[in-house]
């Protein structure tokens, strides 16, 4: 009796999703825990699993179709894959769902890259989940042919008379949703910026110091997001306003610390979270920020990732950002902006010297924290940062 493939409960808040790719096709023989579809909600995308082994039967729901918790997506029968004599007596009811599935593997924006650039997708290897060509794949696929001959353009037809071309891109559901939630966000929160600059030089040197024994002890680089993690946490401690959310006429304070890190991925930002950063040592975060970001990077970040968070940080300055101000994430109430470490001079004691400085930028929601909250809050997040040890005191 054929198994039914459901869509499965997509977690907290989501209640639909997009088929994404297909890595399977209709007639593949399929082993239990294989991964079957990708699915893109607002938040990750999911893979859904076979849950037993047989051949991969009728594909109830295409790429791009729009599908709910427990709609069906296909079926599983028992057995082996189908023999020649018999494909070829299904083959005509099955043209038209296996030509869906045919198309290579590929992410909404690889596939558009690839358009653009005239490039094969089915040439392209792909990294991603079951061999998805994704945005970084198709940019490998470009920098050979940066210094070759440009292929010969497409023909268009000419523009009428004063019309000028413009190109219609279908916003993914992740970018649908960040749209929502930023506009949310400014439409809920009263939300103001403040500014405070560090001194990056004790950071710097103990970097410097330790770096080489850290990577060698523990097999992870020590960055900066470990410092201004474990700083947050110790101004979040003298703070609780700032680590606490509205609920109706509450304010709820939380007393576990987990901290969200934004990290820009192909399909937009996502903020997967680092859960009990209090309790985690400096080797412990820099491990798990970098597994995440690897994560979101190749786009394997699971709903219990992204679920929940209730402080973020966002570091603009990877991207070359001088000053920012960061928007929060709802129901949120705190976000610390990092930025590029410039050197600049300043006064030191009555000298003038050079320093590597960072703007920093913290954006609050005013309706429950006070500016003169926010303001301690930043200068202790600055002063632990130009006080490492201070970092292992607390």
């Amino acid at each position: 009796m054929p198994v039914e493939v459901r869509v499965p409960t997509l977690g907290e808040s989501v209640v639909e999703a997009t088929v994404g790719a297909w890595l399977k096709r209709e007639g593949d023989q399929v082993e239990a825990g294989e991964p079957l579809v990708q699915l893109e909600t607002e938040k990750v995308n999911v893979d859904v699993s076979a849950d037993q082994s047989g051949v991969l039967g009728k594909i109830a729901a295409g790429e791009g179709q729009t599908v709910h918790p427990g709609d069906v997506l296909a079926t599983i029968t028992e057995g082996a894959p189908a023999t020649t004599t018999q494909a070829q007596e299904t083959a005509p009811a099955a043209a038209a769902a296996a030509a869906e599935v045919e198309r290579p593997h590929a992410s909404p924006v690889a596939r558009r890259m690839a358009e653009e650039h005239g490039l094969d997708l089915a040439r392209i290897e792909g990294t991603g989940t079951g061999g998805r060509v994704t945005r970084e794949d198709v940019e490998r696929q470009l920098q050979p042919a940066a210094h070759a001959e440009p292929p010969a353009p497409t023909p268009q037809l000419p523009p009428r008379d004063g019309q000028r071309d413009e190109t219609r891109i279908r916003m993914s559901r992740r970018r649908q949703t960040i749209a929502s939630r930023l506009l949310e966000a400014q439409r809920t929160a009263a939300m103001l910026t403040t500014f405070n600059e560090a001194d990056m030089s004790a950071i710097m040197a103990v970097r410097a110091r330790r770096r080489e024994a850290f990577q060698k002890r523990h097999g992870v680089g020590l960055g900066f997001m470990s410092f201004f993690t474990k700083a947050v946490v110790g101004a979040l401690h003298e703070f609780p306003n700032v680590n606490a959310e509205i609920r109706g006429e509450e304010i709820i304070q939380k007393h576990y610390y987990d901290i969200g890190i934004a990290v820009g991925a192909e399909g937009g930002l996502v903020v997967p979270v680092v859960r009990d950063a209090d309790r985690k040592s400096f080797a412990e975060l820099e491990r798990e920020i970098a597994e995440l970001a690897e994560k979101a990077r190749t786009n394997t970040l699971t709903l219990e990732d992204l679920r929940g968070g209730t402080f973020t940080i966002t570091n603009g300055g990877v991207y070359g950002s001088l000053l920012s101000t960061p928007i929060l994430s709802p129901p949120q109430v705190g976000i610390l902006g990092m930025h590029r470490i410039q050197q600049r001079p300043v006064a030191v004691d009555g000298q003038v010297v050079i320093r590597p400085m960072m703007y920093l930028a913290l954006t609050y929601d005013h309706r429950i924290v006070d500016g003169r909250e926010a303001v301690q809050f930043l200068v202790r997040v600055k002063d632990l940062v130009e006080d490492p040890t201070a970092l292992l005191l607390d």
